[in-house]
């Protein structure tokens, strides 16, 4: 599983195989989260390890619960894949997949 993260302001997704299938560390981020001014919402999903966090973007920025994330150790930014480069990828495996019948 690879590191994943998309940001607009006030909803930051986070994927990180450290919360995928760990219901503890998802308890001991979701509270960490919870400490930080400006989190309206957060949802954890243990089946992927992603974490979708709204948040006032005048009390909080996507900076910040990324540092948070990293300095806990549950998130590498130099291993994360944006949006774009998500896609970027699965097009090109549907490409190559595609090729093999032309």
């Amino acid at each position: 599983m690879t590191y994943y993260i998309h940001d607009v302001p006030g909803r930051l997704r986070i994927r990180t195989p450290h919360v995928k299938n760990n219901e503890d560390t998802a308890g001991r981020l979701e509270g960490l989260l919870r400490q930080m001014a400006g989190i309206n919402n957060i949802d954890i999903n243990l089946m992927t390890g992603s974490c979708l966090v709204k948040y006032d973007p005048a009390m909080a920025s996507g900076n910040d619960i990324v540092s948070l994330f990293t300095e806990e150790g549950y998130f590498d930014p130099s291993r994360a894949m944006t949006n774009d480069q998500y896609f970027n990828d699965a097009a090109s495996k549907v490409i190559n997949f595609l090729s093999a019948f032309i």
